[in-house]
């Protein structure tokens, strides 16, 4: 009899701190596989978008606006950003976005990844100013370009500075008049650039070379031929 009672007892023991152990087990199986595939592929993807930016293109982004808009709503008021930036490589390409959000970082994000959606190349001469004048009008804005000699730099204010800057330009002249709204600038200023040619794509467009359009100026045959193989683009 007592060993009887000994052997029940040891098996109804026995049991129970079997089955625990086999559930324990198992959910410690569980656990670490889930925990330990959700990690790795986190991992993983978060390589591949450090990698993606390593391999991206360079940008210059500007800041060139920021407001600040509240709404008042049950129990307080509820702020909201939108941010105004140019983005550009420095090389002729450039462009601009605007965001909304409830966060500064958020807003500027939303407004840079516009304004890399956006980007438009412009063509420069010598790689540091424009090819000729220019004038754009957006609302009540105008702003008027003027391309300048080396050494002049950006005689620019606001918004405009910003746009040059990122477009790469070393020597330019503008005017603004009328509104001082960055946004209605800033496209004023996009809608100039837009109408930017270059000899090149003139002497395309026309069948003719670009010596010829140079020495139409009154510049000799020889000077018009050293001018037009300066031009890169």
């Amino acid at each position: 009899m007592a060993d009887e009672l000994n052997n029940a007892e040891g098996g109804a023991d026995g049991n129970p701190q079997g089955e625990r152990q086999g559930r324990g087990g198992r959910g410690r199986g569980r656990g670490g596989n889930d925990r330990g595939g959700e990690r790795g592929g986190r991992g993983r993807r978060d390589d591949r978008n450090k990698r993606d930016e390593e391999q991206g293109e360079e940008l210059i982004e500007k800041l060139v606006h920021i407001n600040r808009v509240s709404k008042t709503v049950k129990g307080g008021k509820r702020f909201g950003f939108a941010a105004l930036v140019v983005v550009g490589d420095g090389q002729g390409r450039a462009g601009f976005g605007h965001g909304k959000a409830r966060e500064v970082p958020e807003a500027i994000s939303k407004a840079t990844a516009a304004a890399k959606k956006k980007m438009i190349r412009v063509p420069l001469k010598e790689g540091r100013t424009l090819h000729h004048d220019g004038k754009g009008h957006f609302g009540a804005g105008k702003v008027t370009l003027r391309s300048a000699p080396q050494g002049t730099g950006i005689i620019a204010g606001g918004p405009m500075r910003a746009v040059f800057e990122s477009l790469g330009v070393a020597d330019v002249v503008t005017k603004s008049n009328g509104t001082s709204n960055p946004y209605n600038m800033i496209r004023a200023t996009f809608e100039a650039l837009g109408e930017q040619t270059s000899p090149k794509s003139v002497a395309a467009r026309r069948g003719k070379k670009v010596a010829d359009l140079l020495g139409r100026g009154g510049a000799s045959a020889a000077v018009a031929e050293v001018e037009a193989a300066a031009i890169t683009e």
